[in-house]
């Protein structure tokens, strides 16, 4: 029997679609990898297909099965469209030789000519590293990227922190201007934001090309391409090896869940044919999304995306990978409405099990080529198995986001504070299966964007723009400070990793509106306005700082390192809870009136206990409410208590100092 069965015993009736599961993993390694061979030796696609220098020339090669014939044309021979063929190689492969050192050389703009049923098309090189846009007539032009050029990596050996705290980033508005920032500004200049904020890991968006900038990276043409909205490739690299240098992960958000349908700029129709990547009709159309399906069942498709992964490993020292869109890959109607409130929905005709097995593949492969990698999953359905290892029946990866957090805190702040469930809020946040790891969030981009709102907005809404002077109170503004303060303290405890999205840690006041025609192509919500936390008169400063104290204290104590938080009082009537995790005893009180004398909150073991944080601190932006006294632990009936005062709608942080015997 699998673990994954016995973690869920409940899934027993279903042991027959988790062994199909596992034999589909087992078949399709059979099928794709010689005899001997690991799928790190297979996922090689980069080292073969695009453009490679030799000794005394340049190699050009390409995948097109179904093309009858390939050409390359270029600056280098005048952009004539037939003056240089590619040979048939055999397996649906082409080939062209350029002799010479200087027959091609680094930002040669290229196109791939393609014939194909009496038709002549152009598109960019399926495997080029540099996509850049014309700005003559917008369209979009490959450059080659010379690949005797070795870029200066000073990381090696490097090790991150073992326990998550993720930055979620997007590059172009990290920086306050309006405009398109850069990868070197980043990391010159938000790299320092993010340090000081406490956060270990940097989960990057938007990276693989992409020809629109406002499908926030989420319609990816080129798959081994660098987005060029944000510099060149060795301007990454320098971001990803200066993180390094600051102890610093660095995760790519992935889109392997679907492609844009452009032909010109994508890799949709490189051959001719659409059933070169992505399956044929219907089910190769994403109907929410205007995107095109891949089929997961095909060798070529697997050595594609396999091959992709080892790359931004490889070639850009990324340390692993978000996996965007997992549930519209799991199931062929790709979750679209349906409730997954049973588990046999998990396991019907509906299943994609192609997808299941390319997942799992994918896990494997980047543990291969890095044993130390994080792998997240983006699936709301709650498949049984994502973050479990593959011989346990998982699907292999090492956490999946908690993204019904996000719904409940929602719900929540739309309904007055003294009606809120707290048996709910804490069930909602221990809601996970047996032995996987969550990522816990309060919010990430998806709530950040224009059509949506950002928790400070939901709380505080027009009264951020006139009461976030320091000297300037209300009941609307006092409120949303200390709810933000609290929602975000306990959404942390209760993961065993915590996300940010860019800015929301001090509350930043605006969505994010991508330039478009519809707002006059302005950048002006399209930024992070940083000085707003470093300001001495508003109140962002003290969300900013309960940020990097919340994150300080529970990494210091190593909180992550107890799975489970274990409650200790729950006083459902008076909105008051109280629970450990590690050595931190955290106490809420979310009424927003009626504070608590002499509460006798259970200890683990006698000893004396210290506030080592407390949103009511007036440097948080507190009334100083809560006694910063040291708390020696009581015994009644033969257990051990600690008697606090906890005012309304308040949270602190107790640390025990264990008293030894003798």
């Amino acid at each position: 029997m699998y673990r994954l069965i016995e973690l869920n015993p409940q899934l027993q009736n279903f042991a027959g679609d988790i062994d199909l599961r596992m034999f589909l993993y087992r078949a399709t390694k059979g099928r794709i990898l010689a005899p001997s061979q690991t799928l790190n030796d297979f996922a090689n696609a980069h080292d073969n297909y695009g453009f490679h220098h030799v000794d005394g020339g340049w190699y050009y090669r390409e995948w097109a099965p179904s093309a009858y014939q390939l050409y390359l044309e270029g600056e280098f021979n005048g952009w004539n469209q037939t003056s240089h063929p590619l040979k048939p190689i055999g397996n649906g492969n082409w080939e062209l030789y350029l002799e010479g050192d200087d027959a091609l050389w680094d930002g040669c703009k290229v196109k791939t000519v393609v014939d194909y049923n009496l038709t002549r098309t152009e598109h960019l090189p399926l495997y080029t590293r540099r996509a850049v846009q014309n700005k003559s007539n917008n369209s979009f032009e490959a450059e080659v990227v010379d690949d005797r050029k070795v870029f200066p990596w000073t990381d090696a050996g490097f090790v991150g922190e073992d326990k998550l705290y993720i930055y979620e980033a997007h590059v172009g508005m990290a920086q306050e201007e309006g405009r398109v920032g850069t990868y070197r500004e980043f990391a010159d200049i938000t790299l320092n934001h993010i340090k000081k904020a406490g956060y270990n890991t940097i989960q990057l968006m938007a990276i693989m090309e992409h020809p629109y900038y406002g499908s926030f990276g989420y319609q990816v043409s080129n798959f081994y391409a660098a987005s060029s909205w944000f510099g060149k490739p060795d301007d990454l690299k320098y971001l990803v090896n200066k993180a390094h240098s600051m102890g610093i992960r660095v995760l790519l958000d992935l889109v392997h869940s679907h492609a844009v349908k452009n032909t010109a700029e994508g890799i949709n129709m490189f051959d001719g044919t659409v059933y070169q990547f992505f399956h044929d009709g219907e089910k190769g159309e994403h109907p929410a999304w205007g995107t095109k399906c891949f089929d997961y069942g095909k060798t070529g498709v697997l050595h594609f995306l396999l091959s992709n992964l080892k790359f931004w490993m490889t070639e850009y020292h990324f340390d692993g990978f978000r996996f965007d869109g997992i549930t519209s890959m799991l199931y062929h109607d790709h979750g679209l409405g349906t409730d997954f409130n049973d588990n046999s929905k998990y396991f019907s005709y509906n299943t994609h099990v192609e997808a299941i097995t390319y997942l799992q593949l994918a896990n494997e492969l980047i543990r291969e080529v890095n044993p130390r990698a994080i792998t997240i999953a983006e699936d709301m359905s709650g498949m049984p198995g994502m973050a479990l290892p593959i011989e346990d029946g998982g699907i292999g990866f090492d956490y999946r986001l908690g993204m019904g957090l996000p719904d409940m805190w929602i719900k929540a702040v739309k309904t007055p504070d003294v009606t809120w469930d707290i048996n709910k809020m804490w069930g909602d946040m221990c809601l996970r299966r047996p032995g996987e790891n969550t990522i816990a969030y309060v919010e990430s981009h998806d709530q950040a964007l224009v059509g949506d709102k950002t928790m400070i907005f939901r709380l505080a809404d027009a009264a951020m723009y006139t009461d976030m002077n320091k000297d300037c109170h209300n009941d609307v503004i006092d409120r949303a400070i200390a709810l933000h303060k609290m929602i975000r303290l306990f959404t942390l405890a209760g993961g065993e990793g915590y996300l940010n999205f860019m800015g929301n840690e001090f509350g930043h006041p605006e969505w994010i509106d991508f330039p478009r025609e519809g707002n006059g192509w302005s950048f002006h919500y399209c930024r992070r306005q940083w000085s707003l936390k470093e300001n001495d008169l508003l109140k962002y400063q003290w969300l900013n700082d309960f940020d990097r104290d919340m994150v300080a204290v529970t990494k210091e104590n190593n909180m992550f390192k107890q799975r489970m938080a274990d409650m200790m009082l729950m006083k459902a009537p008076e909105q008051t809870c109280a629970f450990y995790r590690g050595s931190l005893l955290f106490v809420f009180n979310w009424h927003p009136n009626n504070s608590l004398n002499n509460v006798l909150i259970p200890v683990h073991q006698p000893g004396e206990y210290t506030v080592v944080l407390s949103s009511d601190d007036p440097k948080y932006g507190g009334f100083n409410n809560v006694r910063k006294q040291t708390y020696s632990s009581k015994m009644f009936d033969g257990k051990h208590y600690v008697e606090l005062y906890i005012p309304a709608r308040t949270c602190f942080v107790l640390k025990e100092k264990v008293i030894l015997p003798g």
